[in-house]
């Protein structure tokens, strides 16, 4: 299990935000109490808290690779249970691997499939994909909502996260109480139905 969070502005540069996305990482430790990391741009800043159990090494988040020119950073949770299947297809497509992690293989098989990427994910996944040149962010979670996505729109902030609490850990954002949230709390557990939250 890792914990993902991040904010993206397009219309300030938000690049000076350590503290603010270190106390949202701060809030997920116990997704991934091994390591840390941040990414940080004009316009998005991304956050990891990771469990080391693969690719030690090489799986280090937040993940970046240029690709003709462009940069992509991913930050993720989750597993691919058709890794293999996909790195195989990547590499018949040109692409190589510098480490084994399946946060690798997401990475370059969203360069390569674009937003059609999870027609070809098997798995249960929550993952950002913040393509730099375009000032671009792609998100997805797997379709049963077993590995959680939440997100917020604030003064023009578009926040994410593993968890509430990291959202809420982000100026400005509240947390409000609502009867329908209760009842799926104890309801459904972890998940959730697709529906709006207000922070």
């Amino acid at each position: 299990m890792c914990g993902i969070t991040g904010f993206i502005n397009l219309d300030k540069d938000i690049q000076n935000s350590y503290y603010i996305i270190r106390n949202m990482c701060k809030t997920l430790s116990k997704r991934g109490p091994d390591e840390e990391g941040f990414y940080f741009s004009r316009h998005g800043v991304l956050g990891h808290r990771r469990l080391s159990i693969i690719d030690i090494e090489n799986g280090k988040q937040p993940m970046n690779f240029t690709y003709q020119g462009n940069t992509y950073v991913i930050v993720y949770n989750g597993q691919l249970y058709n890794t293999n299947e996909i790195r195989g297809d990547l590499l018949k497509a040109g692409f190589t691997f510098k480490g084994h992690s399946d946060t690798e293989v997401l990475l370059k098989a969203y360069i390569h499939y674009g937003y059609n990427v999870c027609k070809h994910l098997n798995g249960i996944f929550g993952f950002a994909v913040w393509n730099v040149g375009k000032e671009e962010l792609f998100v997805a979670r797997d379709m049963f909502g077993i590995k959680p996505f939440y997100y917020t729109i604030k003064n023009g902030n578009f926040i994410f996260a593993s968890e509430i609490k990291a959202i809420l850990e982000y100026p400005d954002c509240e947390a409000i109480l609502d009867s329908q949230g209760i009842c799926e709390l104890f309801g459904i557990g972890p998940s959730h139905t697709p529906r709006s939250y207000s922070i």
